[in-house]
């Protein structure tokens, strides 16, 4: 270790970590190459030829004349995520796993028959349609 000082071993750590960042910051401007929908074919493969021939100048280019709709399609992807994940938390909740969520209705069902706001034969078919 003494023929590697300290501060090479720190240049070597700052190099491979830009290293890194650089081929991070490469495949997030390919892929949202391809998820831009605003672009057509010519587009796409314009961009992607600028981006893998001249790479540095490519990538910051693309970077700089598309990044604030690159943060919107970003954006909206983590907003359609969130939404279809809170309908499947929503979806497996009220399923239960097992008859929870018919066992709900049901007991909905009874207490409005109960209540006279719907006949028996009302309640009868609606209780079939939930058990089916």
């Amino acid at each position: 270790m003494d023929d590697y000082p300290l501060l090479n071993l720190f240049w070597t750590m700052l190099w491979f970590f830009l290293w890194v960042m650089w081929f991070f910051l490469l495949f997030k401007v390919i892929t949202d190459i391809f998820r831009d929908h605003s672009l057509h074919g010519w587009g796409k493969a314009g961009w992607l030829i600028l981006v893998l021939l001249i790479p540095f100048i490519g990538v910051f280019i693309y970077v700089i004349a598309r990044g604030r709709s690159m943060h919107e399609r970003d954006a909206k992807q983590a907003k359609e995520n969130e939404a279809a994940f809170r309908s499947y938390v929503q979806q497996a909740a009220g399923s239960g796993g097992g008859g929870g969520g018919s066992a709900d209705e049901l007991s909905k069902l009874s207490a409005l028959k109960d209540k006279g706001d719907i006949s028996q034969e009302e309640f009868e078919r609606a209780k079939a349609r939930i058990l089916a």
